[in-house]
């Protein structure tokens, strides 16, 4: 029982990142309708960013600029590329995310070399122990951490300009130009959060408790488990980025202690693929109305 509880809490701060990067997927794709794949990419620009500075600066100052880089760049790829083809199919700008994410992430494996750095977050392998219970601190932050984010999201997508206008625009795009939203200032804030939110994960994911690696091609297969999360939970429902982050994290600690390691990698997958199968458009999905 006490192993299984271990597991459970540090499960649920996996699943606090994941649903950080999940609720990036979710976020774009309500505003555009476009599936990300570069958002593996932006988590390793923000690490990387975090790696060079933090000798110099110290993790904090670090940390605020790999979270606002890691935003810049999602926004620079927007302003670039997504909103030069915005007449183009979502597949097609799917591809170019593809493509993106490609590049940048050779790129910085090609900077990084053979070197694999930690971030240096002060809180990683320092376990903490409540009676017979051992918890990495890693996630029991992360699990604080992506807690009060996403609680502040929710609270600016129900009631803030910017989710009033991303929730009308994602109901009904045409009269949501009608009324005077502006299509571009939406998603351009969109893919800006999105980025930050990536920014924040990398700051957990490249730890020894989280992955047990430094800044590697680790650190994007990792990034890219927030994938079927987003699925899992409904690409179009925040909440259900949410569920299917905690999900997964779950899924990932508990097949990794009973099964195998090599078993969990493929795990969250296999679960993503069950949800699909009894319900196509995820848990908290909206499912699609055909007339015939």
């Amino acid at each position: 029982m006490t192993t299984f509880v271990q597991l459970v809490v540090n499960g649920l701060g996996k699943g606090a990142v994941f649903a950080l990067l999940a609720l990036g997927f979710v976020v774009i794709f309500k505003a555009t309708g476009v599936i990300n794949f570069a958002h593996g990419s932006l988590v390793l620009i923000g690490g990387y960013l975090v790696a060079i500075s933090v000798g110099a600066l110290g993790f904090p100052a670090a940390t605020a600029i790999g979270i606002a880089g890691a935003g810049l760049a999602a926004l620079l790829i927007e302003r670039l590329l997504v909103s030069r083809s915005r007449l183009a199919d979502p597949n097609s700008l799917a591809l170019l995310t593809i493509g993106v994410d490609v590049v940048v992430a050779e790129d910085i494996f090609r900077r990084l070399g053979t070197t694999v750095p930690y971030l240096g977050a002060p809180w990683d392998a320092h376990p903490v122990r409540l009676g017979n219970i051992t918890l990495f601190s890693t996630q029991l932050v992360a699990l604080v951490v992506g807690l009060v984010l996403i609680t502040a999201f929710f609270l600016a997508f129900r009631f803030s300009d910017w989710g009033i206008a991303m929730r009308a625009q994602a109901e009904n795009p045409e009269a949501a130009a009608l009324m005077g939203i502006r299509r571009s200032r939406v998603t351009a804030t969109a893919w800006l959060v999105a980025g930050m939110l990536a920014g924040v994960a990398v700051v957990f994911i490249v730890t020894q408790d989280f992955s047990g690696i430094g800044l590697s091609r680790t650190t994007h297969a990792i990034a890219f488990a927030a994938f079927p999360a987003a699925i899992l939970g409904g690409l179009d429902s925040t909440a259900g980025a949410v569920v299917g982050g905690l999900v997964v994290g779950l899924v990932d600690a508990l097949s990794a202690q009973y099964v195998s390691f090599d078993f969990a990698k493929v795990a969250v997958f296999l679960a993503m693929l069950v949800v699909l199968v009894a319900r196509p458009s995820g848990l908290f999905g909206t499912r699609e109305v055909t007339r015939v």
